[in-house]
C-alpha cells in the first residue's frame, strides 16, 4: 500500500511557538520606542532649560548694549546729583514702579528703570512717604530714592500754633505762611461749618484752634488748615473723655489761665482760684478780677491794665465790672492747662500774685488780708529791683 495514506504529524505546537516569538519581538521593539522617546523628550527639555537660561542673562545685556543705537542722547541712567529744582507729588500708596512714572515725567530721572533698580536695591525704599517733594532734576535712580528718603526735602508747610494764641494772632501766622490776607483767613474761619466748629462754640472759634505743630500739603487750602486745628482740640478733648456740653466751660476757664500763670507748677492753683471765685468763695461774688480778660477786650495779649480800663463797662471781658466768665474764650489753651482744668488740685485760694518777677514765684492765698501781704512783698520786690 502507499504511505500515501500515513499519519500525519500534528502541527498545532510550531504554529503557537512562532507566534509567541513575534509577540515577544513586538514587545521588545515597542520597549525600545518608549525609551526612545523618553530620552529624545528629556533632551528637548534640558535643551529648553538651557535656551532659557541663557536667554534671561544675555536678552537685558544685549538691550542695555544697543540702547540708545542710532540716537546716541538717548540714557537709561543720569549720572550726578542733578541741578535745579523741581516739585514732584507722590501719590498715596505708590509702587516703587509708580513713584518711578512720576519721577521719569518730572525729568527727575532718566527712566523709570533706573529709580525701580535702586529702589529694589535699597532696603529703606519702603519707608518713602507720600507727599510733596522738592527735588533735582536729571538725578541718578539711586540718588532719587535717597533723596526721597530724606525728609529735608519734603515740601511742606509747617505752622505753629503755641499755647494762649488768640484768634488774630492764629489767623495772622496762617496768612503769613500760605500768603494770603489776614481778612481771607477771618472770612473762612467764619464759616462754622465749614472749619468744623462745634455747635457750642456758638459760632465764634475763639480757643478752639488747638496749639500744636501742624504740616500741610503744599496748596492746602485755608479752611482745611483751620479744620484740622479745631480737630486736635475735639480730638483732646475726646482723648480725656469730656462732654460736649462741658467743652466750652473748659476751653474759657483754661484760656484765662493759660494767660495767668508764667511756671507750669501753678496751673493746677489758679485753675482752683477760677473756680472757688466762680462760687462766690471770699466774698468775690462771682467776680473772677482777671487782668488778662480785660487785655483781651482791648486787643491785647499781655500787659498791666489801668484801673479805667478795669472798669470800662463797654468791656464785655472785664472781669471786673462782669461776674460770671467772659462772653468767649481769651485764646487757645494747651493740653496740660486743659488737664489742670479739668482735674484741678483741692484748696480754698481765692487770691494769688507773683511775689518776685525774676523767679516766677506765686503766693496763693484764701483771704483779703493774706493776700495783701503778698502785695507788698511784690512791690518791696519791686522796689529792690527797680
Amino acid at each position: 500500500m502507499s504511505d500515501i495514506f500515513a499519519p500525519v504529524t500534528p502541527a498545532g505546537g510550531a504554529q503557537q511557538g512562532r507566534s509567541r516569538r513575534r509577540n515577544a519581538d513586538r514587545r521588545a521593539r515597542q520597549r525600545l520606542r518608549r525609551r526612545r522617546r523618553v530620552r529624545a523628550i528629556i533632551v528637548v527639555l534640558i535643551a529648553l532649560l538651557v535656551v532659557g537660561a541663557v536667554a534671561y542673562w544675555a536678552v537685558p545685556r544685549v538691550m542695555d548694549m544697543f540702547a540708545g543705537c542710532g540716537d546716541p542722547d538717548v540714557v537709561t541712567d543720569y549720572d550726578g546729583p542733578g541741578h535745579g529744582e523741581v516739585r514732584v507729588q507722590i501719590p498715596e500708596g505708590a509702587s516703587g514702579r509708580e513713584m518711578g512714572n512720576v519721577l521719569e515725567e518730572a525729568n527727575v530721572v532718566a527712566t523709570s528703570d533706573a529709580f525701580v533698580e535702586a529702589f529694589q536695591g535699597n532696603p529703606n525704599a519702603a519707608l518713602i512717604q507720600p507727599g510733596a517733594y522738592d527735588l533735582r532734576e536729571e538725578m541718578s535712580g539711586e540718588g532719587a530714592v535717597l533723596a526721597l528718603l530724606d525728609t529735608a526735602n519734603r515740601a511742606e508747610v509747617i505752622i505753629t500754633i503755641p499755647e494762649g494764641f488768640t484768634t488774630w494772632q492764629v489767623y495772622a501766622r496762617i496768612a503769613n505762611i500760605v500768603g494770603v490776607s489776614e481778612d481771607e483767613v477771618e472770612e473762612v474761619a467764619g464759616d462754622a461749618e465749614a472749619i468744623g466748629l462745634p455747635d457750642e462754640a456758638g459760632g465764634n472759634p475763639e480757643g478752639w484752634f488747638g496749639p500744636a505743630t501742624y504740616r500741610f500739603e503744599p496748596e492746602t487750602e485755608v479752611s482745611e488748615i483751620l479744620a484740622a486745628m479745631v480737630n486736635q482740640t475735639i480730638a483732646r478733648f475726646e482723648e480725656r473723655g469730656v462732654e460736649p456740653g462741658e467743652r466750652q466751660e473748659i476751653l474759657t476757664i483754661a484760656s484765662i489761665v493759660e494767660h495767668e500763670v508764667n511756671l507750669d507748677e501753678y496751673r493746677g492753683q489758679v485753675a482752683r482760684v477760677v473756680f472757688n471765685r466762680l462760687e462766690g468763695s471770699g466774698g468775690t461774688n462771682g467776680y473772677l478780677q482777671m487782668d488778662s480778660t480785660t487785655n483781651y477786650g482791648n486787643g491785647r495779649t499781655g500787659g498791666v491794665p489801668t484801673t479805667a480800663e478795669n472798669e470800662d463797662p463797654d468791656n464785655e471781658y472785664s472781669t471786673y465790672v462782669y461776674d460770671g466768665l467772659p462772653p468767649t474764650p481769651i485764646g487757645s489753651p494747651g493740653s496740660a492747662t486743659i488737664d489742670a482744668v479739668i482735674d484741678p488740685p483741692e484748696g480754698d485760694w481765692v487770691y494769688f500774685v507773683t511775689v518776685n518777677l525774676d523767679t516766677g514765684e506765686t503766693k496763693f492765698a484764701d483771704n483779703y488780708d493774706e493776700h495783701l501781704g503778698y502785695v507788698q512783698e511784690l512791690r518791696d520786690w519791686m522796689a529792690e529791683n527797680r
